[in-house]
């Protein structure tokens, strides 16, 4: 697995997204997901994601635990900002100074750790300014509790805004071939910064793997089904563009998934996969290998542009950084 900056970080061209292992996308199997994350770290991934709520309020310990034989080793990115109750319900944002210490505090019992790697605010607090917000994770950083600091799906004045105060390693936001408003001003700003990009979702909320053919491939509780491009309409418009990355994959010779993610790699982001069983990593993390040709690149573009992609990303959009676009 070759490797790429993301700011001063040294982290795997591909990461592994961990929500899954707790339940978020229907049931687990903790035994698999501990499988999942060892041979992870033996086919060379060295960034993991998790958050805080994710669980609600498990995967963080559980992810370190697994992981705690080669802490020194990996990168383990969490988040804050999200505010759930005990019982998971979402009940809105902070990014409050006092907050944010207190997260941080809890998040290192939960872990087990004196320290936390990547630090990212999960959404923006409109009411909280950026530069309260980031000068509280500065303090963290300076108290030797977190090492480096990122925000996701911050607009581009927010992200100049939060560099001034302390300087970001990463922006990570929703990016795939079907999501790709960022590149309007987010990944032009990163690049100009030097912020590394982290890319969650890059395989569309597992769409683009062509394994989702209607609602009922969804399990009861999966959260994908309150999702407006996983719904009615909108999905039998969306699996026409699915077809159409199938139909080039089969052509060069490799998965619909493996293609989403090699295309997002040749942007200069690191995605960050979620799964949670061994033989979906293993096929993800060959997408490493494989490269594409301008003319390969141009067509799956052509495939599915933003354009021809029917629904919004989530049932609520106003919670995505509502004090600006992406």
């Amino acid at each position: 697995m070759r490797s790429l900056q993301l700011g001063v970080l040294d982290v795997s061209a591909m990461g592994l997204g961990c929500m899954s292992m707790s339940g978020d996308y229907g049931a687990h199997d903790d035994a698999e997901s501990a499988a999942t994350l060892r041979r992870a770290v033996e086919l060379g991934v060295t960034l993991f994601d998790t958050a805080d709520v994710y669980g609600p309020f498990a995967n963080e310990a559980f992810v370190a635990h697994t992981l705690s034989a080669v802490r020194s080793d990996v990168v383990i990115a969490t988040k804050f900002g999200l505010v759930r109750t005990s019982r998971g319900e979402h009940i809105g944002v902070d990014g409050s100074p006092d907050y944010v210490r207190r997260s941080c505090e809890l998040s290192l019992q939960r872990m087990g750790s004196d320290h936390i790697d990547l630090y990212i605010q999960h959404r923006v607090d409109p009411a909280t300014p950026i530069e309260e917000t980031v000068g509280a994770m500065a303090e963290l950083v300076d108290a030797g509790m977190v090492r480096y600091i990122g925000l996701s799906e911050a607009g581009p004045d927010t992200i100049r805004r939060a560099h001034a105060v302390k300087p970001l390693s990463v922006v990570q936001s929703e990016y795939s071939l079907w999501s790709r408003d960022v590149e309007a001003g987010v990944l032009p700003t990163c690049r100009e910064l030097g912020i590394g990009f982290i890319a969650y979702s890059p395989l569309g909320r597992g769409f683009l793997t062509g394994g989702i053919t209607s609602e009922n491939d969804l399990a009861p509780k999966d959260y994908r089904r309150g999702d407006p491009r996983f719904q009615g309409e909108a999905l039998t418009q969306n699996l026409k563009l699915v077809r159409q990355v199938e139909a080039l994959a089969v052509e060069i010779g490799c998965t619909p998934s493996q293609l989403a993610l090699t295309w997002v790699m040749s942007r200069g982001a690191v995605p960050i996969p979620g799964t949670k069983r061994r033989n979906h990593l293993e096929a993800n993390v060959g997408a490493a290998a494989i490269e594409l040709s301008t003319d390969q690149l141009a067509r799956l573009e052509e495939s599915i542009s933003s354009a021809a992609v029917v629904g919004d990303r989530y049932a609520d959009m106003s919670a995505i950084n509502p004090n600006e676009g992406t």
